[in-house]
């Protein structure tokens, strides 16, 4: 029997889903009611599937670190292997890569289960069950994509039309059809013969990559050199690729349905009932909570007043409301959603504003993620800002120097290590330093609690571009040119 290695593809920002997803916090790693992220419940149920000793991560760089945090936060045995991405080329080069990766390292004959970070999957031996029929009619040579049961007319979905009848419950792939419009997502579900695209899929490595060289050999071609140019490292218990950035700016920015998928005459679809959801929108995030007598569902605190059918997130604040119906109403620290129920795939559009005006709320929340652990934006205005910063135990900020700002950190909690200029030395509670502009240092947490500061920063330019890095233990610093 193959090999299985799942593959979590964990790319796109979930624009459908801000404030709350953003391009540096984005949607795999949204906290479902039950504590768990998206991404963590997709590697949980991948890493239990029966056989399964390693699982492969293709991701983006800048979300590395917090990718390998939520996985330790789980109990598992699996072997981790990452792809790290610079920037997005969709999901052909990630296939493409994750595929060439699997034949170097496990052999032509590995099964590689592709599976998007970012999905729902609530009937667990269900989806095992669909694992191994997919696997079943993976070895035949079939590229099987798992087709979900439409449970409603859908019209935000792509359909999978079946084919000839195969074996292991399977079907050939007739066609794939764009979102179409409501009279068409009716037809197809009385119909019975089309399936949702749920973007899954399992096949044998020497298969995809034959069909991937006979469709896009260019792509093919191009991701290959790129794993030649790139970085492999090996730790404990892991793997990593970190994808060169210039050979890969060259690879071509197309998914694999339209690459390989919809050109293939190999293509096999599984039907597919697991309790599946994308989580595309926050309608589909609201049908996660019971709602109460009048239709509300809230997480948070809130005073309501003749307010039926809306769905209210907000955490940290309370939400006094009268006279409301049919609302989404998402508050976070630096921005508030507000939306008719029945538009919220058009919550998009607002996150594209935003990047078109290069604004903050984008790409950043007030808290942002580092390798070391995080900071928060407490208050900023002309020429100051004020953050909040959390260095866990053994952590360190890179050796590192500013430009157009100074520094006064202030030690609330915790020990600190400091690297100020020439001298090295430790700060207590209520303790502190002043750094000017162009002085290196560093920050270091060589305690078993956290160290928790406040930083003030004052000058003409406080962007987190303003900074120089000399050495770095997490591999952001350049490398050092070749005498």
């Amino acid at each position: 029997m193959s090999i299985l290695i799942p593959c979590i593809i964990a790319g796109g920002a979930g624009t459908r889903l801000w404030p709350v997803s953003r391009e540096t916090m984005p949607k795999p790693f949204m906290r479902l009611p039950d504590g768990q992220s998206l991404l963590q419940k997709t590697f949980s149920r991948a890493s239990a599937l029966p056989g399964v000793e390693r699982v492969l991560t293709v991701t983006n760089r800048e979300v590395y670190f917090r990718t390998q945090d939520e996985y330790r936060q789980l109990k598992h045995s699996a072997t981790l292997d990452f792809i790290l991405e610079p920037f997005g080329r969709n999901t052909a080069p990630a296939i493409a890569a994750a595929a060439l990766r699997c034949a170097s390292l496990y052999g032509d004959s590995a099964l590689l289960l592709v599976l998007p970070a970012d999905h729902l999957i609530t009937d667990l031996p269900a989806f095992e069950r669909a694992v191994e029929e997919a696997s079943m009619l993976a070895q035949q040579g079939w590229l099987t994509t798992f087709g979900l049961v439409p449970g409603h007319a859908e019209t935000g979905f792509g359909y999978i039309e079946k084919g000839q009848a195969l074996d292991a419950q399977g079907y050939k792939v007739e066609r794939f059809v764009e979102k179409p419009d409501a009279i068409t997502a009716q037809q197809y579900l009385d119909g019975g013969q089309h399936l949702w695209n749920a973007g899954m899929f399992c096949m044998r490595v020497d298969a995809i990559l034959a069909e991937l060289d006979r469709h896009v050999p260019d792509l093919l071609a191009s991701v290959s050199h790129c794993l030649e140019q790139s970085a492999c490292k090996a730790g404990e218990g892991e793997l990593m690729v970190e994808l060169d950035p210039q050979t890969f700016e060259r690879v071509a920015d197309i998914s694999i349905d339209y690459a390989v998928m919809e050109k293939s005459d190999q293509v096999a679809v599984l039907p597919a009932d697991i309790g599946w959801s994308d989580i595309g929108c926050w309608r589909a995030v609201r049908e996660l909570k019971e709602a109460d007598h009048n239709g509300n569902q809230c997480n948070g605190e809130t005073v309501l007043h003749d307010v039926s059918n809306c769905y209210i997130d907000s955490p940290r604040r309370l939400v006094g409301a009268v006279g409301l119906d049919n609302l989404i109403i998402i508050d976070t620290p630096d921005a508030l959603l507000i939306a008719d129920a029945t538009r919220s795939q058009e919550v998009k559009i607002i996150a594209q504003q935003l990047k078109q005006q290069d604004h903050d709320a984008h790409r950043l929340h007030r808290t942002v993620s580092r390798p070391w652990g995080t900071y928060t934006v407490l208050e900023e205005g002309p020429r100051f800002k004020i953050k909040r910063i959390v260095v866990r135990p053994q952590g360190s900020l890179s050796l590192q120097m500013h430009h157009h700002r100074s520094e006064h950190w202030i030690v609330v909690s915790g020990m600190a290590c400091v690297i100020n200029g020439d001298n090295e030395f430790l700060l207590n509670s209520n303790e502190s330093t002043f750094i000017e502009p162009g002085r290196l240092h560093r920050l270091t947490n060589p305690g078993v609690i956290d160290l928790v500061m406040i930083e003030v920063q004052s000058g003409e330019y406080m962007g987190e571009d303003d900074i120089v890095r000399f050495t770095d233990i997490y591999g952001r610093a350049p490398e050092p040119a070749n005498p």
